[in-house]
């Protein structure tokens, strides 16, 4: 199975500030790459967890004593490594969105190159797939995830344009999809147009958005003073959700103020925003779009 070079490998390791005999969680272990990088900066005493909920991702457990892959969605964290015991942790690393591997899978259904069943589903045993947001959901629905997740400014004329087509049959296939909104695709945006429609369907199947708020929530309770959080996002909704609770400790409104005006925040952040070099960009050019922030427990 393909699974390409980790995203700002060092980068986003030395933002965690790794300690040798130190707790750490990688809950997006996908091809390995984070936690072999973390492995090899831990002592003796140090353990790793990582978590997955891709059946594919699990074929690339590491053998080593130090290493425990958990086969779950990270919204649950806390749960799970409170069963192995664990109730705090010197560092986190997350890095969001879709693995090279299931892009390149093309029976999956993520990528608009390919032709297969509307899936989209990163854990295989959801009921909910592509398939039933497209041929299912209503028109405002569906009008509401391309814009909120496509930031499509037409999404209700999309939502219109699939609820009409599927009354005369479903739509079963990405090229299906792609040949029913084919007059909104003009030839020279048919690709950044259809690659918004593919993420908003796929955030809305995998739950994307709430999956990283539970997470983010957890944080402050889950680190050890001092400990990091290294997170790596792809497209602005997630970088927004990161950058304001790393800022605020909320997603929305005002954070509280005490009297003299001070905000008491669980974060701060560490250093500045960092972006794959050029070189990076060169190898891997899924990386051109990914945004590190590092934060530290206050």
């Amino acid at each position: 199975m393909s699974y390409h070079n980790a995203v700002l490998l060092f980068e986003s390791v030395d933002g965690l500030n790794i300690k040798p005999d130190g707790v750490y969680v990688d809950v997006t272990f996908g091809g390995g790459g984070h936690s072999r990088e973390i492995l090899n900066r831990l002592g003796a005493e140090g353990k790793l967890f990582a978590f997955d909920q891709d059946k594919d991702a699990l074929l690339n457990e590491i053998d080593d004593d130090r290493f425990i892959l958990i086969p779950e969605n990270f919204r649950f964290v806390q749960r799970f490594l409170r069963l192995h015991g664990i109730k705090s942790v010197d560092g986190i690393l997350a890095d969001l969105g879709v693995s090279s591997h299931q892009f390149d899978s093309a029976q999956r259904g993520f990528s608009t190159r390919f032709d297969a069943d509307l899936d989209m589903r990163m854990n295989t045993d959801d009921t909910i797939s592509a398939f039933e947001v497209i041929n299912e959901y209503k028109e405002k629905e569906l009008s509401q995830v391309f814009f909120q997740y496509g930031e499509l400014r037409n999404s209700k004329a999309l939502a219109k344009e699939i609820v009409l087509a599927r009354t005369e049959s479903p739509i079963r296939t990405s090229f299906q999809l792609k040949e029913v909104l084919r007059k909104f695709l003009p030839k020279p945006k048919e690709h950044k147009i259809l690659a918004q429609i593919f993420q908003a369907v796929r955030i809305e199947v995998n739950q994307e958005m709430q999956v990283l708020k539970e997470f983010l929530m957890q944080i402050p309770e889950l680190l050890n003073e001092d400990g990091r959080l290294s997170i790596i996002s792809y497209h602005s909704l997630e970088d927004r959700l990161a950058k304001r609770f790393i800022q605020f400790g909320i997603f929305e409104g005002e954070p509280e103020k005490d009297f003299y005006g001070n905000m008491s925040v669980p974060l701060k952040k560490v250093g500045k925003l960092i972006q794959p070099s050029v070189q990076e960009v060169k190898i891997n050019n899924r990386a051109r779009s990914a945004k590190l922030r590092i934060a530290e427990k206050n």
